[in-house]
C-alpha cells in the first residue's frame, strides 16, 4: 500500500470545538522553499540577463519533490530550446508560490486560475498559455469527497449540520479547492466554512488523504487531481466517493514576467504551444511527459483575456461573501458592494486591453 506523505500531527478536535489546521502552509513552506534550485532574489521589474536561468514556479500537486520531478523533463526540453538554463522553484503551498512571485523569484510559472489572476493583476505578469486537458468542452470540475460507508452519507446531511463535520479544503486561492465550493455549494446554502467542526488546509492530494485516513470527514478536490490520486493511491482512493460536483472550472495557466523581452516571451509561448505535437520519437516522448502532468493535449496560446471567467468567479465569490456577512449597517454593506463592483470593472478593462 502506498505510504502517506509526512504531514502535521494534530490532535482531533473536541466535539463542538473548532480548530484551524494550516498543515501545508505552516509545516511545509520552509521545506518546499528549500527544494528550489538556488537562485539570487531579484527585485520586481529588473530584467534577467540573457544567459541567466529562467526560474519556473511549480504549482504544488502533491508534495514539493513530486511536483518538481514531474516538471523536470519538460523544463529540460525548454532549456535546450532556449539555449539557457531553466530551474524549478518547487514549493509545497499556494502561499509559498505566491510569496516567491511577489519577491521576484519566479520568471515563468504554471498557476491555478486565481493565482494567475493575482499575478497578472498585481505582480506584472502576463498569460502565455493555458493547459488543455480535454478535447471539446472543459471537464475540469470541483468535487467534494467523503468516505464510503461513513457519515455524512449524503450531501444534505453535510449541509444540515456542518458543525458535526471535519473539513479538509484547499488554499483560499484555489479555484476548485475553495472558491467554487464556496460559490456554488456552501454560500448558496447559507453555510460558512467557519461553521465546520475543524478545517485542515492542504494540497488536493493532502485533502484526499485526510478523508481516506479519517483525519477529516469531507474534502474539497477536483476531477483532475482525484484521477491522479487514484493512480498514486489506489487503496486510499477506493475508500472515497464523490458526493458533489461543480460546473466546469477554469484550467491552469502559464504566466511569465511582463518585463521580459518580447522575443523571449514569444519563444516561451511558441515552445508551450508546440510541445507534444511533433511527429516521431521526440513527439512521442513529449506526449508521455504531458500525460504525466495530466495535460495530455498540451497547451494552447492565450493572453490575459483568458482570465475573464476567473475574474467573474472571483467577483461573484466576493459579492456573495459580502451579502452573507454581518454589517454594522446597510450603508457599510453598500459601500463594500460598490467597492467590489468598481474593482471588478477595472479588472475586466485591464484584462481585455492587455496582451503579453
Amino acid at each position: 500500500m502506498p505510504s502517506r506523505r509526512p504531514h502535521c500531527a494534530a490532535p482531533r478536535p473536541e466535539p463542538g470545538g473548532r480548530r484551524r489546521l494550516l498543515c501545508a502552509a505552516a509545516c511545509q513552506a520552509a521545506l518546499g522553499a528549500g527544494l528550489a534550485a538556488p537562485v539570487a532574489a531579484l527585485a520586481q521589474g529588473v530584467r534577467v540577463d540573457a544567459s541567466s536561468s529562467i526560474r519556473f514556479g511549480v504549482l504544488p500537486i502533491g508534495g514539493a519533490v513530486e511536483s518538481r520531478e514531474s516538471w523536470t523533463p519538460l523544463l529540460d526540453d525548454l532549456s535546450r530550446a532556449l539555449g539557457r538554463p531553466v530551474s524549478a522553484l518547487s514549493v509545497s503551498s499556494y502561499e509559498a508560490l505566491d510569496q516567491a512571485i511577489r519577491r521576484g523569484e519566479v520568471d515563468l510559472a504554471l498557476l491555478s486560475a486565481k493565482l494567475a489572476l493575482d499575478a497578472v493583476s498585481q505582480q506584472r505578469m502576463s498569460v502565455l498559455a493555458q493547459v488543455k486537458r480535454h478535447a471539446g468542452a472543459a471537464s475540469h470540475r470541483a468535487v467534494l469527497l467523503a468516505r464510503r460507508g461513513a457519515p455524512p452519507a449524503r450531501l444534505e446531511e453535510l449541509l444540515a449540520t456542518p458543525e458535526r463535520w471535519r473539513l479538509a479544503r484547499g488554499d483560499s486561492r484555489s479555484v476548485s479547492g475553495f472558491i467554487v465550493p464556496q460559490l456554488e455549494l456552501f454560500l448558496p446554502h447559507g453555510v460558512a466554512m467557519e461553521r465546520f467542526q475543524s478545517e485542515l488546509v492542504d494540497t488536493h492530494q493532502g485533502t484526499a488523504l485526510a478523508v481516506a485516513n479519517d483525519d477529516a470527514d469531507v474534502a474539497t478536490n477536483n476531477t483532475t487531481d482525484f484521477e491522479r490520486f487514484k493512480q498514486q493511491f489506489p487503496v486510499e482512493a477506493a475508500r472515497l466517493h464523490v458526493i458533489w460536483e461543480s460546473k466546469a472550472t477554469p484550467p491552469a495557466l502559464v504566466v511569465a514576467r511582463r518585463d521580459h523581452p518580447a522575443g523571449l516571451q514569444k519563444k516561451l509561448q511558441e515552445f508551450m504551444a508546440a510541445y507534444g505535437h511533433a511527429r516521431g520519437p521526440r513527439g512521442d516522448a513529449e506526449r508521455e511527459v504531458l500525460k504525466s502532468l495530466h495535460a495530455p493535449l498540451g497547451f494552447t496560446v492565450e493572453d490575459n483575456s483568458a482570465l475573464l471567467s476567473t475574474a467573474a468567479l472571483d467577483y461573484q465569490h466576493a459579492r456573495q461573501r459580502a451579502l452573507a456577512a454581518q454589517w454594522v449597517n446597510e450603508a457599510a454593506r453598500n459601500t463594500r458592494l460598490e467597492r467590489i463592483e468598481r474593482s471588478y470593472a477595472q479588472q475586466v478593462e485591464s484584462l481585455r486591453g492587455a496582451a503579453p
